[in-house]
């Protein structure tokens, strides 16, 4: 992976794959300055292409973002838990289409999860998608408005790669997640030796 230094910042494309609507965002990062490149969506005719004409144009129009904005580094959501099985299988078919195009252009993609997301950006895993865009704009100056959350999601999981200076956070175990009780039970179990 390349990396910043004094004359030239880390370059990093996020994504937020979809089957119908696609952001992304590229930001530089130069040590904690953030600096935004470009941001937009790549939205898709739901109604008149084909389920694999849209994955040709996620493809096709994120390599070209790709090409015109040469990354040194991709970052895109994973998968999340849904109830809609039909509504996972496309949207992994997509993040399939949009890993292809940073394959084919050398970038290997770094992988996040929404809540690892939400947590590097606004400091609550739990976030919701309009607290994830106050803060994104409120980090890299945005002052528009965009149609799209996916776009300001795509500048979200750019941001947390950047925090994460290019390796994924660890996943918490339950019990760091439950916290220092759950730890405590969890020691106790461990260890029944210790307790008298």
């Amino acid at each position: 992976m390349a990396k910043a230094t004094p004359t030239r910042p880390l370059r990093i494309l996020g994504i937020d794959p979809g089957s119908v609507v696609c952001g992304f965002g590229v930001i530089d990062v130069n040590g904690t300055s953030n600096q935004l490149v470009e941001y937009g969506v790549i939205e898709l005719k739901r109604r008149t292409d084909s389920f694999p004409q849209r994955l040709n144009e996620v493809f096709l129009r994120l390599r070209a973002v790709i090409e015109r904005t040469q990354p040194d580094v991709c970052a895109l959501e994973t998968v999340f838990h849904g109830k809609n099985v039909l509504t996972i299988v496309r949207l992994a078919h997509a993040r399939g289409a949009a890993m292809l195009a940073c394959m084919q252009n050398g970038l290997e993609p770094v992988e996040y999860t929404p809540m690892q997301v939400k947590r590097s950006v606004t400091g609550r895993g739990a976030a919701s998608k309009e607290q994830v865009r106050h803060m994104v704009q409120a980090i890299l100056g945005i002052t528009e408005d965009h149609r799209y959350l996916d776009a300001t999601d795509a500048l979200a999981v750019a941001l947390c790669h950047a925090l994460h200076g290019g390796a994924p956070p660890p996943i918490k175990t339950k019990a760091q997640r439950k916290g220092k009780r759950a730890a405590w039970a969890e020691f106790i179990e461990q260890h029944p030796e210790k307790i008298r």
